[in-house]
C-alpha cells in the first residue's frame, strides 16, 4: 500500500476520509512512534505493520532509532524482535 508523508506522519486517505495513519515525535536521534490508526474497513490486512515498516525504512535512511510508545508498536516490536531490534531505541 502506498502512503503519503506529511510532517511526522505517514497516512492513507480516500475521498477525504482518513483510512490509515502512523505518527511520531522527533526526540533528537530517536523518534517516538506514538499513534497508529487503521480504519475498520482495512483491519486484518496487515496495514498497521506496513505503516510501521514504512517508518522503519524512513528512520533507517535518517539514521534514527525508534522508541515505540503506541501500544500496537510496542506489541509488534515484542512479537517480532528479530525484525525490529536493529531500529528500536532501548531506554
Amino acid at each position: 500500500m502506498n502512503f503519503k508523508r506529511d510532517v511526522n506522519r505517514f497516512y492513507k486517505e480516500e475521498d477525504g476520509k482518513l483510512l490509515a495513519e502512523i505518527t511520531w515525535v522527533p526526540q533528537g536521534d530517536t523518534v517516538a512512534v506514538d499513534h497508529t490508526f487503521v480504519d475498520p474497513s482495512l483491519r486484518g490486512q496487515g496495514v498497521a505493520e506496513q505503516l510501521v515498516d514504512r517508518v522503519v525504512e524512513e528512520m533507517q535512511k535518517e539514521q534514527k532509532k525508534i522508541k515505540p510508545v503506541c501500544p500496537y508498536v510496542v506489541e509488534l516490536f515484542k512479537r517480532k524482535p528479530d525484525k525490529y531490534e536493529h531500529v528500536q531505541a532501548f531506554d
